[in-house]
């Protein structure tokens, strides 16, 4: 077991090794579209790349979701199997909605874990920014 600050020097070294060995400017927060952003995340059993859509406003929240309901299965030819859920509720009791693929049997804490994750996080989200990109005019059309 790592202590806490063991734990945060591994989580920051392994957020600037793959800021290095893939490094360009991911599309993220810049959607142009207000609390609406792509994520990379990781712990100690797994990755996840997800789309977050966090509008207060719910009847926008919904109507974003459902734009990539309705595009569910060109996203799925795209990126693969993933979840959707309309409801997600953080750790901090705030409800978004979600659209993730993750990859299990990886740890942060692991460095030999890295390159698969990394490899996992440039595929994924390479798949999901040009999903994004071909319907980005459908999908702001709210």
């Amino acid at each position: 077991m790592f202590s806490k600050q063991e734990a945060q020097q591994l989580k920051t070294e392994f957020w600037t090794a793959f800021g290095k060995a893939f490094p360009r400017k991911w599309l993220l927060y810049d959607t142009k579209i207000k609390d609406f952003s792509f994520k990379f995340s990781a712990d100690n059993k797994k990755a996840e790349v997800s789309l977050d859509i966090e509008m207060k406003d719910e009847l926008f929240r919904n109507a974003y979701f459902e734009k990539f309901q309705s595009l569910e299965d060109l996203l799925r030819d795209e990126i693969g199997e993933f979840f959707m859920d309309e409801f997600h509720t953080l750790e901090n009791g705030k409800v978004i909605s979600r659209i993730w693929v993750e990859k299990h049997g990886i740890s942060i804490f692991n460095k030999q874990t890295w390159p698969d994750t990394f490899e996992f996080f440039v595929e994924k989200m390479n798949a999901f920014e040009m999903f994004f990109y071909e319907y980005e005019d459908f999908i702001k059309s709210v």
